[in-house]
């Protein structure tokens, strides 16, 4: 059931992403944090706890730097 779960939220994030070129550092963001609840569901079906919320923390860090990276490409953008 699990496995199913993260096959299909890792699908939705990989096939859905590209849709929307607006919202890119958004969508690479929500990627992100899609690969780290994958990866820390992986985690607690072996058992290790801590290493799942390690994951967790790590997919929210970088969906951050993807959030700052789009907004620099925007306000760049509305530079030129």
């Amino acid at each position: 059931m699990r496995r199913m779960f993260v096959i299909t939220l890792m699908g939705i994030a990989i096939v859905g992403g590209p849709g929307w070129p607006a919202a890119a550092g958004e969508t690479k963001a929500m990627m992100e944090n899609a690969k780290g609840e994958a990866k820390a569901l992986k985690e607690e079906m072996k058992g290790n706890k801590t290493k799942a919320e390690l994951e967790r923390a790590k997919g929210n860090v970088k969906g951050a730097g993807e959030r700052v990276k789009g907004k620099s490409k925007e306000m760049k953008a509305r530079a030129e």
